[in-house]
């Protein structure tokens, strides 16, 4: 089957509707107008081009050129965690702990899947690298997000019990326990949630995108299994990595909670 194309005017007559929602939006002043606008903006021209990018790589399919683009969607990615904490560490390691946690666990992942399960020839084929990947980072960035925005404000909200704990001789594990284990299922829940929903509530979007690309619906739902599958083990371990590290860094090296390493964004 043919794949429909869609004119620009097309996609204007959608860009329509989000006006009229933001026009909604800002007479029930809800607040969100501006940012409704400037993330729909921003969609489009990210995405278009995005899309003169990967029509470039497409045509090169040289692997330095596949890992810059990695790198950089790595980096914006870590960028978007940092940015979504309301308290988050000072410094480099508000940067650092859930870019390196997404590094490790998504490139990890992707490079399995790609080398092991899926096997390209060769194995950083762009058509199959640079979409799993993104798919891989996009929802690893949400996990990682949502587990350290819990556990700093967590640890902020507690600290007098906290250090109470600390003082009756618990160690900085044992007196934070709770609030990692709360902060890493917090992170893991939205993908666990889309895996119980997937093909009853929903039809996930590489799936979706598949079928309406003409493959044969049999094939989309065992690529969108799979998709899925390695999406939850790579958040679940970014998460845990990044609440590992993230809570390490909220304590010195005598066990003494550190507040004076939390930043509050929201001021």
């Amino acid at each position: 089957m043919e794949v429909i194309d869609l004119a620009w005017w097309k996609l204007g007559l959608a860009a329509l509707l989000i006006l009229v929602l933001a026009g909604v939006s800002l007479y029930a002043r809800l607040g969100v107008t501006r940012n409704l606008l400037v993330a729909a903006a921003r969609t489009g021209i990210q995405l278009a081009l995005i899309g003169l990018v990967l029509e470039a790589l497409f045509a090169s399919a040289q692997l330095y050129w596949i890992a810059l683009l990695s790198v950089v969607m790595l980096l914006v990615a870590g960028r978007e965690v940092m940015a979504r904490q309301k308290r988050r560490l000072h410094g480099f390691w508000a940067f650092g702990v859930g870019t390196g946690a997404m590094f490790v666990s998504s490139f990890a992942v992707t490079i399995l899947a790609l080398t092991v399960i899926i096997g390209p020839n060769p194995w950083y084929t762009p058509q199959y690298a640079i979409p799993l990947l993104g798919m891989m980072l996009g929802n690893t960035m949400t996990g990682v997000a949502l587990s350290l925005d819990r556990l700093n404000d967590s640890v902020w909200s507690q600290r007098a019990v906290i250090e109470n704990r600390l003082m009756l001789g618990q160690s900085w594990r044992e007196a934070i326990e709770g609030i990692r284990m709360e902060a890493m299922r917090s992170g893991m829940m939205p993908s666990i949630n889309a895996m119980a929903a997937a093909g009853i509530v929903s039809l996930p979007g590489m799936m979706t995108g598949q079928i309406l690309a003409g493959s044969p619906p049999a094939v989309a739902v065992k690529y969108q299994i799979l998709v899925m599958l390695l999406i939850t083990v790579g958040t679940g371990f970014g998460t845990v990595m990044a609440v590992s590290w993230g809570s390490r860094r909220l304590f010195d090296d005598r066990e003494r909670l550190r507040l004076d390493r939390l930043i509050n964004t929201s001021q």
